[in-house]
């Protein structure tokens, strides 16, 4: 796998789980809507880790600065 994804995607990425994991742990979301946001955040947090996207592969997109 070649990384796809820049820095400032992963941090958004990132960002985002946090925010959807603190509202879930404050009760501001439930049911169906916090399972899908959930798991959102989850695939999230794993690809920012691994700096790759498989969406991304598939509509050809690119945040990443590495030449080839």
């Amino acid at each position: 796998m070649k990384k796809n994804m820049g820095s400032t995607d992963r941090i958004i990425r990132f960002i985002f789980a946090a925010i959807v994991g603190f509202l879930y742990w404050q009760g501001s979301i439930g049911g169906i809507l916090a399972y899908v946001l959930l798991a959102v955040a989850a695939i999230f947090i794993i690809t920012s880790f691994i700096s790759f996207c498989p969406l991304y592969t598939i509509f050809g997109f690119k945040t990443c600065k590495i030449k080839e």
